[in-house]
Formats: C-alpha cells, structure tokens, sequence
C-alpha cells in the first residue's frame, strides 16, 4: 500500500514525506521537548481502573542522555495511589489525518505493566471518546512478553468491542531489545505493523453493523505507561522490577507525497 522509501528530498509521487518526528536527543534528566509534548497528569484511572498517578516530573518522563525517552513506573505512595507514571501527548501541538506513524521502543515485562503507544482524534474535547476514534499503534500487557495487540476504537466498536488484533514474537520477548511499531493509516484502511512486518488491516467494510469510520480527521499521539486497569490486572508479587521503563528511541511520521 506504501510505495518507495520513507523520507529523502526531494520526494517523488507516492513517497513518503516526514512531517513530524522526535529523536529524544538532550541531556539526561531533562524533559521531552515542550513544543512536542505535554502531560496528562492525574490518578483517576483514566475510565480503565489504572492504578498510577500521572505525573509531570522527570523522574517519571525524561531524556536519557544517550538518545531516548523513558517513561518510568514507580511502587509508591502519591496523590493517593501506590504507584506513579507518565502519560504524554501531541494534543494541539501536532495531529495527522493519514500517513505512516511509528516508533522504536524498548518494553518492559511483569503483570500488571501496560504501556502503548496510540492516538486520538484531535476533536476529543468536543466530541469525547469513542466519537472521536482512537487508533492503538501498541498495546502490550506485560505479563505477555512476547505479544503485542493493535486495535480500533469507535462508536459502536469500544472498550471490550474494539477491533483487535494480537502479534506474536516469533522468536524473544519485547523487553529483549528495542522494536519498531507502526501503522500506516489512509482513507479507506489502517494497517499495523512490527519491525515492518504487517499483521493486520482494517477497513471501512470490517466495521460492525451500520457503525462508522471516524478516522478522517487528524489525530494526536499518546505514549504512556499505565499501572493495573482492565486490561492487565493489578501488579503482583511477581512483579519485582520497579521501577521499570518504556523506552521509546524515536518517534517519526510521514505522509504520502501527493
């Protein structure tokens, strides 16, 4: 669906073009860039029983100094909640209808570990979730360290009805090394990828019923760490590797040349 090479210039019809992207180079401790990024801060669970609070310190979300971001889970006590995190977003400071969003990133492993990378549609303030579509690029539970779930959320298709789809390692787990997630979105159909090998494609005609496609409009990036919720369960005793981190090498977006 994707023809020639991402980036270069000058580009040709059908290439890619980048528009966006984020190499996380700066000095250790500081935060990702402001004009890239802001934080969702809170401990309310996020309407998915998460366990963390979200906080805006860098011990939670910070350069490592050798060219990554981690964002970082901690076992203690704050705002009221046992454990802390970070959630990150481009919301109005950089959005996309269409193109090809990835990223390099390093997972953590343990029940109860759930880290994405994923997007909302940019008119959900207005419209809410599910309206405004959301696109999940990466989820990863990590007791399950050698799969990773891609899914879509819209009215109709949410929350336990989403369209999903789970890959498997063929061989090592996620926490082993560094791998690149990725989807390619246009009009029609969206199409996930790891380590460029593609695992599913949805299109307009996939959804259920008479629901609709609401992914015709730009939308915002997500990265975050969350701690227990639904889809994971709470951390158990086995989980002994705070505090751990998602490391993300880049993130980079691209656009079809017209």
């Amino acid at each position: 669906a994707w023809g020639g090479r991402c980036g270069g210039d000058p580009t040709q019809p059908g290439e890619l073009k980048m528009t966006w992207h984020d190499e996380f180079e700066g000095e250790a401790g500081t935060l990702p860039d402001p004009a890239n990024w802001r934080f969702d801060v809170g401990g309310d669970g996020w309407g998915n029983n998460q366990l963390e609070f979200d906080t805006n310190r860098a011990k939670n979300a910070s350069l490592d100094g050798l060219g990554h971001l981690s964002i970082t889970a901690y076992r203690e006590s704050y705002q009221g909640r046992n454990y802390t995190s970070a959630r990150i977003n481009t919301r109005a400071l950089f959005s996309q209808a269409g193109g090809r969003f990835e990223a390099r990133i390093k997972l953590p492993s343990g029940q109860g570990l759930w880290p994405a990378f994923w997007m909302l549609g940019d008119d959900f303030g207005t419209v809410g979730w599910p309206n405004c579509g959301e696109i999940d690029i990466m989820e990863y539970r990590g007791q399950e360290p050698n799969a990773v779930h891609g899914s879509l959320h819209g009215p109709g298709y949410s929350g336990g009805a989403a369209i999903t789809r789970k890959y498997t390692l063929p061989s090592g787990t996620f926490d082993g090394g560094f791998h690149v997630f990725a989807v390619e979105w246009s009009t029609d159909s969206i199409t996930w990828l790891v380590d460029g090998k593609s695992y599913r494609t949805v299109t307009r005609s996939n959804l259920p019923g008479s629901a609709r496609w609401v992914f015709d409009h730009p939308f915002f990036i997500l990265l975050n760490v969350a701690v227990g919720g639904n889809f994971v369960g709470p951390p158990s005793s086995t989980t002994t590797n705070f505090p751990t981190s998602m490391t993300v090498d880049w993130v980079r977006v691209y656009q079809a040349a017209p």
